[in-house]
């Protein structure tokens, strides 16, 4: 029943979209699909705020995915969660310059500031049940805080742009808090855990794995660049010293998820074992890339040519890599959940196969690419060639060659103003924030 609802809904829609959209996508209809799939999603928010996954009569709500069943007060902060619908709404203010979405920024911030932890950071699910909108002053919880996936550093970093948009005194605390945790995180080194404050285990090991450090550095450079505090500016260039440190040696000259804090890769979940891993290695290229564009030091150049002749060295195929080298044997590995090493795909269960990424291109042309055109071009050209605009009629372009996947989304857009995921038959953030994001961008090109 529920499924011919959903069909019947598909239907309705075609046929208005022949109506509404016989022509290719104008910026105002797209202006308002935008506006209505906003205006549905702040209508299910709790507090503010989001949780991933919504059943579409709302009785049943998730985190990450289904086997993390969320309460009616709790909010979802891994991205792509409340902060990353924040970021939407902020987006699409600057666009439209519409209050209403400001005002929506606003709100999803605040839940985030009752959300966050009296240490600064916060949890991938959070608690508002105390949320009390008369309060001038968010009141904070203890607890635990992360920075895997992105959680604490993209919900401070929503709130540190939102922070130059608007001026009032609870934005500029819970920023504040969450700069000085990230400070308090960071160890001498340069490197950050996975979870702070340490928990045990390889929780606290310096953590490349999921973006961790990459996505710390990135936050004390829009910090820096926001604030201007050189202290923040210090803790970029620790953090560029310690992948400089941390690179293994001769001839594999990548880097691991994850160190023990005697600077030895090290074993994580039982499914991950210890090896150099060439996800970590592209990213971190990346990464050495901004901070030398950063701070014009050549050091942070330094490793790169090193990482590329492993990298070209490692190939399982063409553009295709395993995720982890054994140490020394340079052999591809894999894991399972029993905490042994495997050196085929076959060897490992069916749920491990398809529940982590084992072989891919990691982003790692692209990587070789980037450096490759710096060491070309130059420094001073290459910070020009990132900086430049658009001309308009590259915008053109680009958004002609998004018209059919902007004109895909308006069509999926209910008469609610839901779009209900095709394969799911739920209503998800990631969803949300992909077709807005999508649209926000055609939208930015369309001016």
């Amino acid at each position: 029943m529920i499924r011919r609802y959903f069909i019947l809904s598909a239907i309705m829609a075609f046929f208005q979209s022949v109506f509404v959209y016989a022509e290719l996508p104008s910026p105002a209809h797209v202006e308002d699909a935008m506006k209505r799939a906003s205006e549905f999603f702040t209508s299910i928010s709790t507090n503010g705020g989001y949780v991933g996954i919504y059943s579409p009569d709302l009785k049943t709500r998730y985190g990450e995915a289904a086997y993390e069943k969320a309460t009616a007060d709790q909010i979802w902060v891994q991205p792509p969660g409340t902060p990353s619908v924040g970021e939407c709404y902020l987006w699409a203010y600057k666009l439209t310059g519409d209050p209403w979405y400001l005002h929506s920024a606003r709100a999803t911030a605040l839940a985030l500031a009752w959300g966050q932890r009296e240490e600064g950071g916060w949890d991938h699910l959070v608690d508002v049940s105390h949320f009390d909108p008369v309060s001038a002053t968010p009141v904070k919880k203890s607890g635990r805080c992360t920075l895997d996936d992105n959680i604490s550093q993209g919900a401070l970093t929503f709130l540190m742009r939102l922070d130059q948009v608007i001026d009032e005194q609870w934005l500029t605390d819970s920023v504040e808090l969450g700069l000085k945790f990230m400070m308090e995180a960071q160890f001498d080194n340069g490197a950050w855990p996975q979870w702070y404050p340490l928990i045990g285990g390889y929780h606290d090991y310096y953590t490349f794995n999921d973006n961790t450090i990459n996505d710390c550095m990135r936050v004390m450079l829009l910090a820096h660049e926001l604030y201007g505090r050189e202290n923040y500016l210090e803790s970029v260039k620790r953090c560029g010293d310690f992948i400089i440190a941390s690179q293994i040696a001769a001839p594999q000259y990548g880097w691991a998820q994850q160190y023990s804090h005697d600077m030895k890769p090290a074993w994580a979940r039982a499914f991950e074992p210890v090896g150099v891993c060439s996800a970590v290695t592209s990213r971190n290229i990346r990464t050495l890339i901004d901070l030398y564009l950063k701070t014009g030091e050549e050091k942070y150049l330094a490793p790169i040519p090193k990482a590329i002749e492993w990298l070209e060295k490692s190939k399982i195929a063409e553009n295709t890599w395993s995720r982890f080298y054994e140490l020394e044997t340079n052999t591809p590995i894999y894991g399972d959940r029993d905490n042994k090493v495997h050196y085929t795909l076959e060897e490992i269960s069916e749920e491990r196969r398809k529940g982590y990424s084992w072989q891919s291109s990691y982003g790692i042309p692209g990587a070789i690419k980037e450096y490759r055109s710096l060491m070309d071009m130059g420094a001073d050209a290459y910070r020009a060639e990132r900086g430049k605009s658009l001309t308009a009629e590259e915008k053109r372009d680009i958004a002609s060659s998004m018209m059919p996947e902007v004109f895909d989304i308006l069509v999926a857009l209910d008469y609610k103003g839901r779009w209900i995921d095709s394969d799911s038959w739920m209503i998800t953030c990631r969803t949300f924030v992909n077709n807005m994001n999508t649209l926000c961008r055609y939208q930015e090109l369309s001016e």
